[in-house]
């Protein structure tokens, strides 16, 4: 969720299954912007997020780890997004770091991942 956000944050497309998860990371931008104005170094880290992105998803992460109950409003609406998104749709979700992701639907016939 931190690397979407910080993604959105800094003016990047972001690959997201349609437009109820779209409008969810769009509101969830805008909640943390709030938060990083008057905080000095979160706004530079804003600011600098086009050429040091890392920078930007520390702030966003040291922001919820501060506050929890933020954190979990946040969720909520990541959460309600992607439900909105379902129904005959698929929704691939993936959170944390990997050199490789893999998510599929529909797949008919072989497949191998090697």
């Amino acid at each position: 969720m931190t690397v979407a956000i910080a993604t959105a944050m800094a003016g990047k497309a972001v690959e997201v299954a349609g437009e109820p998860v779209r409008a969810a990371v769009a509101e969830i931008s805008r909640r943390v912007r709030e938060r990083f104005r008057g905080r000095p170094a979160d706004e530079a880290a804003l600011a600098r997020a086009g050429e040091e992105p890392e920078v930007l998803e520390g702030a966003v992460r040291r922001l919820l780890d501060e506050d929890p109950a933020f954190r979990a409003q946040l969720e909520t609406i990541w959460q309600q997004g992607h439900v909105n998104a379902s129904g005959d749709g698929v929704v691939n979700v993936f959170n944390g770091r990997a050199e490789k992701v893999v998510q599929l639907r529909d797949v008919q016939g072989d497949i191998n991942i090697g």
